[in-house]
């Protein structure tokens, strides 16, 4: 197969049913992207895999690969369960996050061809020429296909006909149609895995796949002939140190009887294992999953969440609006309960219950308050610094350097047989040690000088542990001089020195693999076989050894080859997870990933579901989010939630990491920072962890947030549920729970329950601990609902205190606001010159303070102020504040205010003072902000009206711009499937091509548009069948020349479109009318046209048109008057003129 298909379903999780609404919804996002599929390309590249198309219809997305690498990522992902989070997220509203929990959880499920994918996977490795496959004996070899040759797979299998090379040489082979091409990741890394001294590991026939820890058997004496191997008879009882690795030439262990310690060959033991007891396939320390659990800095996001969650209600004064209808953009959102309802009622009992227990809880611990205060002074007596251990840190003076005693505290401390925490300096790969033990040196050579006086000095003494550290120090300092040959000199030396001993682990390791490292880099094969298993059994085998060197991933690698090549899953675990640890700690995240994504994909296969799986998760997400792939990252913290209880730790995790990588998928970069929506079942999941004393402090830190976001999404109900929980969980300060509460009104005036809002604004009003500036937000509020509620009176009142609270603490901001509010309630009231004053007090104290901390509220109130002039006598002016809320709107970058000012606009220059010119250059702007926005339905009306426009210029060039637009529209309301608006785009595009005289696209246009209309059954009257019928004749009477007929028709059209008010379209029609009466001598037909053509420009408010054309059908009626219809006509256009 060249491509791919997945199968998109929305499925309820737990049944597995379809959820056929949903589906519908899905299908609607899949027709809106069929056309243009940019962000579906970007996530499917994030995905490994190529967009070739999407199909609306069949819900589905077609995808391709070139590579087997992108096929083999796909396949990683695909396993992992990425791909349908994915495209939960890709096609999802927003809003779906904040209801998908309270309902039965839903989501997209992807259906693909396992069959055609693989199929696919192996065309694709026959394309590279060669790959790796697995023989029924189970061994691996690598097959060759030559040029000349043609393999062709079926049902997971070869033919014959192709030849192939073992492993390790290239001798060729044939193999039947059993043969199984290894999958992506090994194919991966054995093809790009080269041999580091091209020495050969002997395949076995049999899978050796035995990881364990505990005692072995010895199977056969062994009399070792150096000193770092053990000696043992056959029976003898060997402890296993680490983990026995049976694909690993060697293991560490300890002789139970002599207690020596060295290396023991896995061939020449065999496991002693309790029967009785279950073996456990850990192959981790617990000291090694600490890589993991690592804890992030995640008071970052506990502070972001504090600072987040506390809006500027409690702070900023909040303002109204002259008419909501005019100036908020319809949302839906839901209906509040009425006053009348019992809900209301309940509620306002639990309100009045709400605020006794607020105002007790504050009397209580005003009264406890002396008390803490004693404990608090008196608590830091008590507590005590313990200062931190420090290590044991060397000074190097050049003047002493020669003195006999100045290395004995060196050599005492390295001479030490067992490992200690200071050592850890020396060995880890950072070369911390030139700085956390020695100091006083200024160049890197006093340092080499001093440990080389230290290493004779220990020869001297025969301290063989200080002399094996100090060869070590002076090897690793060799090697980053790239001293290799000096480097490899210092650590036989230090080889020799410790003389088979193991007492310090750590620095055997470190020595072993320096030492390898060197032998790898000088490609010295024959030292090297010797050392080489070693130190991959010592890397493999010993949990939480010290990582070293740069090149360790090398002998790792050997060793991953190993435990490939057994089909040992244990041992490739142990295998990637050091190698992901590895480049983890040089922070070479993209070399890590490959191997990590491996350990998560071997932890599912062998069932270890676990902690470790969900922190495994953690790692790669963070992984992807240091490589820029957000979709990929908001899907693995999707697989980590657990269908059981979560750590507070881990939700924490899943919230910064949502915080970080949604923003990126849907660009909230606005002024006023909200969280993605996608963090909500994570809070959500927060609030049911188990809390420590401490941490109790952030149940009303969630709540809020989880208010602040159904709020902004318009779920009030929601965000009043949250908020009520947020002042039950808060802390008893006055300050916290005054806010809260003013927090709290302002959410129920928004829910338009205005009883509730001024029971709760009252009580902050009346309460002692209200300070003078929340005393102020609450006065405004209330002036706010008494307004809404008709109370004017009583809303000036408490303005007038509001103003007076902010002139005094001076808050110009707030003075602001409160005078555009007293601007809006003098509106309500018709006290307009008041009205005005207040309005130009207020953009004056706006036009002081800097733009970007008060835009939203000063475009507000430029709009209203425009508003009212528009709606006297002023118009000029009201464009003026109109253009300057625009203006203002652009400089902040402000999307929505910008679309706010730009309708307002567009409906000044249509209908206040039509321009078809400037408001086709307003809809092009409105029109480029509706894509910015992803708003395709905005982005179709737009359209529409713009085709509008150019239409009523009557121009030829005039009509193919609106035959463009009108195309463009009908694309977006097939893609929404809106019947009638496409319906009506069809019929307007064949009515422009009439006018163009292109008759042979007409009939087709009209065609479509009279299918559609069959159709539907409620949507349309019968003078709309007739009027499609009529439009279908008119392009044969004009294609027959019969004038006559074609008056006709015309003068039908006009008569059907002014019925349906469509009169933009029936303009048109009724020019071609006037023409054809006029050629033909026909006065009456002429004397109708002029009427019809007066009383539609009357319809769209062009009145001087409207006054010509009635005067010209007055000219043409008989004088002196023959019937008393016509009397009464007359008296109807003198009527109409004089109005």
């Amino acid at each position: 197969p060249s491509d791919i298909s997945l199968k998109l379903t929305m499925v309820k999780r737990k049944s597995g049913c379809p959820d056929p609404r949903l589906q519908r919804q899905l299908r609607g996002q899949l027709r809106l992207l069929e056309n243009d599929s940019k962000e579906v390309m970007t996530v499917f590249n994030e995905l490994s895999a190529r967009l070739l198309s999407i199909h609306s219809d069949q819900d589905l997305i077609v995808v391709t690969f070139k590579t087997f690498e992108e096929i083999g990522k796909f396949l990683t992902y695909h396993s992992l369960g990425f791909i349908n989070h994915c495209m939960e997220n890709l096609f999802l509203d927003q809003s779906f996050w904040l209801y998908s929990q309270e309902e039965e959880d839903t989501g997209i499920e992807v259906c693909i061809n396992e069959k055609s994918l693989n199929l696919m996977y192996r065309s694709l490795l026959v394309q590279e020429g060669s790959f790796f496959v697995l023989y029924p004996d189970d061994t691996i070899q690598k097959i060759m296909v030559t040029d000349n040759e043609t393999t062709y797979f079926e049902t997971g299998a070869f033919t014959e006909d192709a030849t192939g090379g073992c492993l390790d040489s290239d001798m060729p082979m044939v193999f039947n149609a059993s043969l199984e091409p290894l999958e992506p990741f090994h194919q991966w890394f054995l093809k790009g895995y080269s041999n580091p001294v091209d020495f050969s590991y002997k395949n076995e026939s049999k899978s050796i796949r035995k990881v364990a820890m505990g005692s072995c058997l010895a199977v056969m004496n062994y009399e070792s002939i150096v000193l770092e191997e053990l000696s043992f008879q056959e029976g003898d009882k060997i402890e296993i140190l680490g983990y026995f690795i049976e694909c690993m030439e060697w293991f560490l262990g300890r002789h139970v009887f002599t207690g020596q310690i060295g290396f023991v060959k896995t061939s020449h033991v065999k496991l002693d294992l309790p029967r009785n007891k279950p073996q456990v396939l850990d192959f981790l320390d617990a000291e090694e999953l600490s890589f993991f659990s690592k804890e992030n800095n995640l008071e970052e996001v506990v502070h972001l969440l504090k600072q987040t969650s506390i809006t500027d209600v409690c702070s900023v004064y909040r303002i109204d609006e002259v008419e909501e209808s005019e100036f908020q953009k319809t949302h839906e959102c839901e209906m509040p309960c009425s006053p009348s309802s019992p809900g209301f009622t309940i509620k306002n009992g639990k309100i009045e219950e709400l605020l006794k227990n607020c105002f007790e809880n504050l009397e209580a611990t005003q009264a406890e308050e002396p008390t803490a205060e004693g404990k608090e002074s008196a608590g830091p007596s008590k507590t005590e610094i313990f200062p931190l251990h420090e290590g044991s840190c060397f000074h190097i003076c050049q003047e002493d350097i020669q003195a006999s005693d100045i290395f004995e505290p060196l050599l005492f401390l390295l001479n030490r047989k067992e490992y200690e925490s200071n050592f850890k300096s020396l060995y880890d790969f950072s070369y911390s040690f030139t700085h956390s033990m020695f100091y006083g040196f200024s160049e890197e050579e006093e340092l080499v000088i001093f440990l080389r006086l230290a290493r004779e000095a220990a020869k001297k003494a025969g301290l063989s542990w200080a002399l094996a550290r100090l060869c070590f120090l002076l090897g690793r300092l060799s090697v980053k001089k790239l001293k290799f040959s000096q480097a490899r000199v210092y650590f036989e030396e230090a080889l020799r020195a410790v003389a088979g001993g193991f007492s310090d682990l750590y620095f055997v390791i470190a020595l072993y693999t320096n030492l390898t490292v060197i032998y790898l880099t000088q490609k010295n094969r024959e030292k090297c076989t010797h050392i080489f298993d070693k130190a991959a059994s010592l890397l493999m085998g010993i949990p939480n050894y010290i990582c070293s060197a740069d090149l360790e991933s090398d002998i790792l690698k050997y060793a991953l080859r190993r435990t490939i090549l057994s089909q040992n899953k244990h041992a490739e675990a142990r295998a990637c997870f050091l190698l992901a640890k590895h480049y983890n700690a040089r922070k070479q995240h993209q070399e890590a990933l490959p191997f990590l994504e491996r350990f998560q994909l071997l932890l599912n296969d062998l069932g270890l579901k676990t902690s470790l799986s969900n922190n495994c998760y953690f790692k790669l997400a963070e992984s992807y989010h240091e490589k820029c792939l957000p979709h990929i990252v908001l899907s693995c913290i999707k697989v980590t939630t657990p269908q059981s209880s979560s750590t507070l730790m881990d939700s924490l995790k899943r919230i910064d990491l949502v915080i970080k990588n949604a923003p990126k998928l849907y660009g909230l970069r606005k002024l006023r920072q909200i969280f993605p929506s996608q963090i909500a079942p994570y809070l959500i999941q927060a609030l049911s962890s188990v809390f420590t004393n401490e941490e109790e402090g952030l149940y009303s830190t969630i709540y809020l947030s989880l208010a602040k976001l159904y709020s902004h999404h318009k779920h009030y109900g929601k965000a009043i549920a949250y908020m009520m929980k947020a002042l039950d969980s808060a802390s008893a300060k006055p300050e916290e729970t005054i806010n809260y509460l003013v927090s709290l009104a302002w959410l129920y005036i928004l829910y338009k329950q205005y009883d509730v809002a001024l029971a709760i604004l009252n009580a902050v009003v009346d309460s002692a601990w209200s300070s003078p500036q929340q005393l102020g937000i609450a006065y405004n509020m209330l002036a706010i609902a008494l307004k809404r509620m008709n109370n004017t009176k009583e809303a000036a009142e408490s303005y007038y205190k509001a103003l007076r609270l902010s002139e005094e603490s001076e808050m110009t901001r707030n003075q602001a606001i409160v005078l555009a509010n007293f601007g809006v309630l003098c509106v309500h009231a018709a006290a307009n010159r008041l009205a005005e004053h207040y309005f130009i007090r207020a953009v004056k104290l706006f036009s002081k303070l800097p733009i970007m901390d008060c835009c939203q509220d000063f475009i507000q109130v430029l709009l209203q102020l425009g508003y009212y002039y528009i709606g006297g006598t002023e118009r000029e002016k009201g464009k003026f504040y109109y253009e300057w809320a625009f203006l203002v709107a652009m400089e902040t970058s402000n999307l929505e205010s910008q679309l706010q000012a730009i309708k307002l606009l567009c409906q000044f220059y249509s209908t206040v003072v039509p321009n078809e010119t400037q408001c086709v250059i307003y809809n092009e702007y409105q029109l480029s902000l509706a894509r910015k926005m992803s708003n395709k339905v905005l982005e179709g009306q737009t359209l529409e009206t713009i085709s509008q426009l150019y239409l009523s210029l009557g121009t030829k060039r005039a009509y193919r711009s609106a035959l463009e637009y009108t195309k463009r529209s009908l694309g977006i309301f097939i893609d929404l499937q809106k019947k009638d608006k496409e319906a009506y785009a069809w019929l307007r595009a064949g009515k422009i091509y009439y006018v163009l005289r292109q008759n042979e696209l007409v009939d087709l246009y009209i065609q479509v548009c009279c299918q559609h209309l069959q159709h539907m059954c409620n949507g349309f009257t019968f003078a709309e069948f007739v009027l499609l019928n009529v439009d279908r004749a008119l392009p044969l009477a004009v294609q027959t020349g019969n004038k006559t007929t074609e008056l006709r028709l015309c003068n039908k059209l006009v008569e059907l479109l002014m019925n349906l008010k469509a009169y933009e379209e029936s303009l048109e029609y009724g020019r071609v009318a006037l023409v054809l009466s006029v050629n033909l001598g026909n006065q009456l037909n002429e004397r109708i046209a002029y009427h019809r053509l007066a009383a539609i420009h009357h319809h769209l408010g062009h009145c001087e048109l409207a006054e010509h054309f009635y005067l010209k059908a007055l000219s043409l009626c008989s004088s002196p008057l023959e019937f008393e219809e016509e009397t009464l006509y007359y008296v109807k256009v003198y009527s109409i003129l004089g109005d």
